[in-house]
């Protein structure tokens, strides 16, 4: 392929990355793959079942994308034994998603309703006019004092926000947003997305619970635009 040598390095290199990931999504397998997780990470077995793949077609695309810059893979919090997939930072600059959602109500859900899915729900209000709220499987006493801590340094307010059940909050017309690895294999049948989260009570770090706030910050802000009131 010829380049335009008059570019500095850094664009023929930006050229060439954008280049692979379109060679890598001319596959109608791989640019549904993207669809699917533009919205949430999914294990190789459910992107078979969604896709109706052999494992080993699947891991053939998933190989393509990875060295494409496209997803990347990371073990389950709760069974090691399982991965889900991602879209990699940045996967999408300059591509559309090519698939829009309706929603009544978003419902975003981790297992004990104390860090991820309450700062999700403080996240999404400031992004979407579509009503949010958050529960828990299992929920705790109270909220982390790390979520509150990082919220209130990016300007949102946790104090008064207390963990709740999910049976006692979820709506049959809800999407329902798992944060939490646990939570999304705990309600195998639930019908919604999911966003493989690190917890970040585990680490209990002020980092911790930074890195945990851009993830869903970024997730929030890419699906936000995309979802339109029922």
């Amino acid at each position: 392929m010829d380049i335009d040598q008059s570019s500095s390095p850094l664009e023929r290199a930006a050229l060439l990355e954008r280049a692979a990931k379109y060679a890598a999504l001319s596959d109608p397998a791989r640019l549904r793959i993207v669809d699917l997780l533009t919205l949430g990470d999914l294990s190789p077995t459910e992107l078979q079942s969604e896709l109706g793949m052999p494992a080993n077609l699947l891991s053939h695309h998933l190989r393509s994308m990875e060295l494409a810059g496209l997803a990347v893979r990371h073990r389950s919090e709760a069974d090691k034994r399982r991965s889900y997939v991602r879209l990699a930072p940045g996967a999408l600059e300059g591509l559309t998603p090519g698939r829009e959602h309706r929603a009544r109500r978003v419902l975003f859900v981790c297992t004990r309703n104390s860090a991820r899915s309450q700062l999700a729900t403080a996240l999404w209000r400031t992004a979407s006019d579509i009503p949010a709220v958050s529960a828990g499987t299992h929920p705790a006493e109270h909220v982390a004092p790390g979520a509150v801590d990082v919220a209130r340094r990016h300007g949102l307010d946790l104090e008064g926000a207390k963990p709740r059940l999910i049976d006692h909050v979820a709506g049959a017309e809800d999407l329902v947003i798992t944060v939490c690895d646990n939570a999304h294999e705990e309600l195998p049948g639930l019908q919604g997305i999911h966003w493989s989260i690190p917890d970040p009570v585990r680490l209990d770090s002020e980092q911790a619970f930074e890195d945990a706030f851009a993830d869903i910050s970024r997730r929030v802000h890419d699906l936000a635009p995309r979802l339109r009131a029922a």
